[in-house]
């Protein structure tokens, strides 16, 4: 993260004597990314970090991928997914998916296992109920329109605080932050950035559990493993540093918007390994006295487009069968629009009430069977019709 952050008890200096009531030291740690050359975050624990009882390899799901063929733009209904509710970690059901990122779907009825991915961050976006964010960096609670970006190798588990959640994942094979125009070269946020540092939440205090014998679920890059840990990893009394989970509601986003019709780009919230994160939010529109607000037929040659649809009404998707919780693909290699009628009806609208989220891939996307089994199959004809 752009900026430092301090919570709990740590000693005046870094990597020096830091002593428990009972004399003992404290377990210092330091997480940081890109081998000592980028943020970090130095923890203190009460036990050993380092003290696991046993290490045994898992499967807990198998995913599939298959590739788009024949290539055509698809339509998920992701409210339509079976296999029972369950949790956000183990209960998600892969989408999408390439070498770079995969998007699932999970609604979380019961708390998460202690898990840790240490393939790459994690882009947790609510968009029903509620959760709790439990790490060792302490807890952060989610609502209804928050993304929480979960940092590589962080031990937490997602507690649903409501009946359910319904949450989006995105997965990436390395970091996820902040577009790199909208900051300085320090870290700062810029003054045209649409959020900015006071938007941010992160863990106000530490979380301290007392626990033996404490498994954890990891996923890495040869597969799964799950460590028993001597004592619970749930054990600082203190950290800092610029490394940290943290959230930031899709609410507090600024839209930027002219006299015509504003490019994706400008809805950028995240960047990840070869692909993008944006936040489609209510907002004035195109106020050029001949202005067409709706975006023009496009095609992105270099990028999968993929919309997640959690609120408000989508006026260029009207009559597609777009729903809330809705996904659609539209893919490289294909050209797409709004639908027909929407040029015509949104000629003199002044505002959009619409919410979603958009992730662009640079590398194409695989279908994995929950999607598939959810898909509307008449969607990539829906152009056509009254052509």
């Amino acid at each position: 993260m752009p900026y430092y952050r301090r919570v709990g008890e740590v000693p005046p200096k870094r990597h020096t004597q830091f002593r428990q009531p009972d004399g003992s030291l404290f377990a210092e740690e330091l997480m940081g990314q890109e081998g000592f050359s980028s943020d970090s975050s130095l923890l203190y624990h009460k036990h050993r970090p380092t003290a696991i009882m046993s290490a045994s390899a898992v499967t807990p799901f198998a995913t599939t991928r298959t590739p788009n063929l024949p290539l055509k733009p698809r339509h998920f209904q992701t409210h339509k997914l079976g296999g029972g509710p369950t949790d956000a970690v183990l209960g998600r059901q892969h989408l999408l998916a390439n070498d770079d990122v995969r998007l699932s779907y999970a609604l979380a009825t019961t708390p998460s296992p202690l898990y840790r991915n240490a393939i790459g961050d994690e882009c947790v976006y609510v968009e029903a109920g509620g959760l709790r964010l439990e790490s060792v960096f302490g807890a952060l609670d989610l609502r209804e329109g928050d993304y929480a970006i979960i940092p590589t190798s962080v031990i937490h588990r997602l507690v649903p605080t409501s009946a359910e959640a319904r949450v989006l994942v995105i997965e990436a094979s390395g970091h996820i932050g902040p577009p790199h125009r909208y900051l300085s070269k320090r870290g700062q946020f810029l003054e045209h950035a649409p959020y900015c540092e006071r938007d941010l939440r992160g863990p106000g205090e530490p979380l301290l559990v007392e626990d033996t014998e404490v498994p954890v679920l990891v996923q890495h890059r040869r597969g799964w493993t799950e460590h028993v840990y001597a004592t619970h990893p749930f054990d600082v009394v203190g950290w800092d540093g610029c490394l940290y989970p943290w959230a930031f509601s899709i609410h507090d986003f600024e839209p930027i918007t002219g006299r015509l019709h504003q490019p994706p780009p400008v809805h950028q919230t995240f960047e990840g390994p070869n692909f993008v994160v944006c936040s489609f939010v209510p907002r004035k529109v195109d106020y050029h006295p001949l202005a067409i607000p709706v975006p023009y037929n496009h095609h992105n040659v270099d990028s999968d487009e993929v919309l997640f649809y959690t609120g408000g009404n989508y006026e260029a998707r009207r009559g597609s069968g777009i729903v809330q919780g809705s996904i659609s693909l539209h893919p490289s290699g294909f050209t797409h629009g709004p639908q027909p009628g929407a040029v015509e009806r949104a000629l003199g609208v002044e505002a959009f009430d619409e919410l979603a989220v958009m992730v662009d891939t640079f590398r194409p996307l695989d279908l994995c069977e929950p999607a598939l089994s959810v898909e509307d199959t008449a969607y990539a004809w829906t152009w056509a019709r009254n052509a």
